[in-house]
């Protein structure tokens, strides 16, 4: 820990001496020496403001600083005297008296009187010196100066006399009133000749005796995320203390520091109510998982199932605990379970903090084991015609709601059962007025453990009341939720107004009833309705008609974009928007409203886009059978590219009855590698020694060395054999190293391992993530013993360029490896993306456009990748064939006067899919409707017109780039803008 408090000055401590005898215990500390650097006359910064000047005299008097008169008073109005003043001064610096003796020759000056110690002690530090030291007149009842104590502070702290004066002191005097009045120990404004009152001596006698004591840490602040705590001591000092350890958040913790000569050890707590980590992650069933957090954690965030993750699950809630520091997550009864007692990784992605600070994005491994048996936790009589048991985990629903694993009194029920997801059991039974008991046995968890038989008793009382509403509110003029005072069974009618508006929707949850009136012709009014409920029955079929009124709070607030998750799926890149509520589906379907850019502030032109607005139309999320109307999908078609990109929405209103409309927001996109990790491959390294075997695995990019996601972890590495997992061993195995950044070495000791056993067998590789943090999940590939780098495809570009894809990274290309056809190329500089190398050639020629030929190699390849891996040999035997990606050009544009059409032709056959913003056409420089556009020829694309074309001057006609015309290979042309030629 570093102390980063006032700067001391070195000089200041004193040491003098005095005759044959050490007079001085201690002359002015540390503290001292700070505590003077202030003004004897100006505000005293390290005095206490809280004391007025007659306390801080009644402090110094018990400290035996100051005495006082006779009469008791203080007299801080009187001026003092010199021996006063010596006597302070002893007192104050830690001087010893100096009894019997009486050096000066003052009248009345004897070595037993009061003042001759004090003095005496003064002058052998050579502090005062006397009125006469010639005739040794002390002067000791005389009155003191502030020119003369200005030469005592200055002796004191042997500050430099400076030769420049500007102040009215006498001449003996002036340097001394100059050098304090630099120093800040005198007022420039105060008279120096003038006396000092005992008021302005004691104000300063008290800051000085202050600052000799050690001050109390009387709070404390902490700062920069637990890294600095800064301590205010007594004295109003502050005194910043940089800890080489952040602190643990909630965790009382001892820090140490020293400050002004003084050790100080505090108990320091760093109180968080924002949640700063993850503390766990567990579960004790297959179907329930529990996040805790530090600290506190947003509602709306957190309870947002959709931000958690486990492969093969669906959630289908996540409820926030009462503290806000925990989320229990409940899968979905149809949703699968979590695996048994083996590694599973669990992503959490656009969880807040309470104060929006952080928002969480990792990935935890966890282990779900389920050791306990479910129980039954409680059993709730409703009346006398039915009773409720709820069970300590989620339960089978066939074997909960299975009748004859029940018993009432050890006879068995003769009724129904009501199961709910996923642990609650409604029992429809007749049941007597009294205590009963209950059995149960049979009803199994979702790890096919038994409630072990168990009697519960319970008591039913007679229920002969209807139930009554409680309250009733209202959401928008859609909903309404009305509350009873006990739980529902059914509602024959629900109504508002008059019976022709029924509620669309009934839904009973326990108590509470919610009706939803979605019919444009059923909405609530404005001003009061009335609410009917007609046949509303409890489980004892107690009924009755029940109605209230409630008057419509309407939703006037924006909907606003809260979050923009990123996805790839299949190739596309998916923008997922997240609103604070749900969203009118017209406004979502207006691919206006969405327009993407890149880094450079320009729209996205291509990967399904049109001047950033996508070509598919966006929808909203769906997941299983759940729709997400406060999600919208906007997808590419193809992966985006990596980087930063701002997307622009607009013009969405809400579902609210008058619908509200969002602001226009700009939100930042990061496109990252958000595809699983991938494993290449994995190789006996050739230069093994004689005491290890080194394998080398290969990912697409570079892997995580630090965290859950590590790569340098050999438990996370086995090698198959048939279906056998073999773990390597590891008792004396070094931890796995990078060879580069997306390359690790395992090094087993042979004295452990039979290489051999490698033979023929694949490595497995579990819970490794990217730098990003995207996991492969459980891969594995081939171990092979040697490496050559495959093609992975080759196409033309243009007549005269080809472009190579291997999979590896290849740091060294070799242009005369290459025959295209029977032409040679010169290799640009290499792209690498995914653990793939892309290189355009440019061809010393051009190739034969009917036929692109095949790439071949050398007889020994020398491109290779970083690790020095050469490529592989291709033959005309391995029929590697240049295809086709050359785009279609348009070579002119033609169109009939007085016709409402203008036909494009290009240089080879073309397939147009029309997008109404792509398709442009301009007569005279004026824009004209375009209504469609289609395949007049196989060369020719037929634009249709609104209007006859009729120019005066010209045409021209104008297609976005995209893939709105495209050849037999897929490859999309090239912007379009040609003269339209009359014909």
């Amino acid at each position: 820990m570093s102390d980063k408090s006032y700067q001391i000055k070195e000089n200041n401590q004193v040491m003098i001496q005095g005759g044959e005898k050490k007079v001085m215990k201690k002359i002015l500390s540390v503290a001292l020496s700070t505590a003077m650097a202030f003004s004897m006359f100006a505000s005293v910064a390290f005095g206490d403001d809280a004391l007025n000047t007659q306390q801080k005299f009644d402090v110094l008097k018990e400290k035996g600083i100051f005495t006082g008169y006779p009469d008791g008073t203080a007299g801080l109005d009187k001026e003092m005297t010199r021996a006063e003043f010596a006597k302070v001064l002893v007192g104050i610096m830690g001087l010893e008296p100096i009894e019997g003796k009486a050096s000066f020759k003052d009248k009345n000056y004897k070595a037993d009187k009061w003042p001759a110690p004090y003095v005496e002690a003064v002058y052998a530090a050579g502090l005062m010196e006397g009125k006469n030291t010639t005739k040794m007149i002390f002067d000791f009842n005389g009155k003191i100066t502030v020119q003369e104590m200005a030469k005592v502070l200055v002796t004191a702290q042997k500050l430099e006399i400076p030769t420049e004066t500007n102040n009215n002191a006498s001449d003996w005097a002036k340097g001394y009133v100059q050098a304090a009045i630099n120093a800040g120990l005198v007022d420039a404004k105060a008279n120096p000749k003038a006396n000092a009152s005992r008021s302005q001596l004691v104000d300063v006698a008290y800051s000085i005796y202050l600052a000799q004591q050690k001050p109390a840490v009387v709070s404390y602040e902490v700062k920069e995320d637990g890294k600095v705590v800064e301590f205010k001591l007594a004295n109003n000092e502050v005194v910043k203390v940089t800890l080489e350890t952040a602190l643990k958040a909630n965790t009382a913790t001892e820090v140490k520091f020293s400050h002004n000569n003084y050790d100080y050890t505090h108990s320091v707590t760093w109180v968080v109510t924002a949640a700063t980590k993850i503390d766990s992650v567990s579960a004790t069933n297959y179907k329930e998982l529990t996040v805790k957090f530090d600290g506190e954690v947003e509602a709306k965030t957190a309870e947002n199932e959709d931000n958690y993750k486990v492969t093969g699950v669906t959630f289908e809630s996540a409820k926030l605990s009462a503290d806000k520091r925990s989320v229990s997550l409940l899968i979905a009864q149809d949703g699968g379970k979590l695996p048994e007692q083996k590694d599973a990784k669990f992503e959490i992605n656009g969880v807040k903090n309470s104060d929006g600070s952080r928002t969480f994005k990792e990935t935890v491994t966890i282990r779900a084991v389920d050791t306990q048996l479910p129980e039954v936790t409680e059993v709730v009589g409703l009346g006398t015609k039915a009773f409720k048991v709820v069970f300590s985990e989620p339960v089978q629903a066939t074997t909960a709601s299975n009748i004859s694993n029940y018993k009432i009194d050890g006879k068995a029920v003769s009724g129904w059962v009501k199961f709910t997801y996923p642990n609650v059991a409604f029992i429809t039974t007749d049941l007597a007025v009294g205590e009963h008991t209950l059995n149960i046995q049979g009803v199994t968890d979702f790890a096919n453990f038994k409630v072990s038989p168990t009697d519960v008793k319970f008591t039913v009382a007679e229920d002969k009341t209807a139930p009554e509403v409680v309250s009733v509110k209202t959401k928008d003029l859609t909903k309404v939720e009305v509350e009873f005072n006990e739980s529902v069974k059914s509602v024959d009618k629900a109504y508002h107004t008059s019976s022709s508006k029924t509620a669309d929707k009934v839904e009973i949850k326990d108590n509470v009833v919610i009706l939803t009136f979605s019919s444009e012709n059923k909405k609530l009014s404005l001003g009061e309705n009335t609410i009917y409920l007609d046949g509303v029955r409890d489980y004892s079929d107690n009924s009755a008609n029940r109605e209230a009124k409630v008057t419509p709070v309407l939703d006037t607030t924006r909907p606003t974009v809260t979050d923009v998750k990123v996805d790839v799926v299949d190739n596309t890149t998916l923008l997922t928007v997240e609103f604070s509520k749900d969203v009118n589906a017209k406004d979502i379907e207006n691919k206006d409203n969405f327009v993407l850019k890149n880094s450079k502030g320009e729209v996205v032109t291509d990967k399904g886009f049109n001047n950033g607005k996508p070509v598919t139309v966006p929808t909203f999320e769906v997941k299983g059978s759940k729709v997400y109307n406060n999600r919208v999908v906007v997808k590419s078609i193809g992966k985006l590219p990596a980087g930063k990109y701002t997307l622009d929405v607009a013009n969405i209103r809400d579902t609210a009855s008058i619908g509200n409309t969002m602001l226009p927001q700009t939100l930042s996109v990061d496109v990252t590698n958000s595809d699983a990790l991938q494993l290449v491959r994995a190789w006996v390294d050739s230069t093994s020694d004689n005491d290890d075997v080194y394998i080398d695995v290969q990912f697409n990019r570079a892997v995580a060395v630090d965290g859950n996601g590590s790569a340098l972890d050999i438990n996370k590495y086995s090698y198959v054999t048939g279906n056998v997992y073999k773990p390597f061993p590891t008792k004396n195995a070094s931890a796995p190293s990078l060879r580069n950044a997306e390359t690790v070495r395992l090094t087993i000791p042979k004295k452990d391992f039979n290489p051999a056993d490698l033979n023929g067998a694949k490595l497995r590789v579990v819970n490794v993530a990217d730098l990003n943090g995207n996991y492969l999940t459980d891969l594995q590939v081939d171990i092979s013993a040697s490496v050559a780098i495959p093609v992975k495809s080759v196409k033309a570009t243009a007549l005269d360029k080809v472009k190579v894809e291997f999979s590896g990274n290849i740091t060294s290309v070799v242009s005369s490896d290459f025959y295209f056809g029977a032409l040679r190329g010169t290799a640009g500089e290499p792209s690498f993306d995914n653990g793939v190398t892309t290189v355009e050639f440019t061809l010393n020629g051009k190739l034969d456009p009917a036929a692109l030929g095949l790439l071949t190699t050398v007889e020994t390849p020398q491109s290779s990748d970083n690790l020095g891996h050469r490529i592989a040999k291709i033959t005309t035997a391995d029929n590697k064939v240049i295809s086709d990606g050359i785009v279609p050009e348009a070579v002119g544009a033609t169109s009939v006067v007085g016709s409402v059409y203008v036909d494009i032709e290009f240089n080879e056959n073309v397939t147009v899919y029309y997008t109404p913003d792509a398709f442009k056409v301009y007569v005279d420089g004026n824009p004209v409707t375009v209504k469609g556009a289609t395949n007049f020829s196989p060369k020719v694309v037929r634009v249709e017109l609104e209007k006859p074309y009729n120019p005066s001057i010209g045409g021209q006609v104008s297609v976005a780039k995209g893939k709105y015309i495209v050849d037999a290979n897929g490859n999309a042309a090239d912007a379009v803008y040609k003269e339209i030629i009359k014909k």
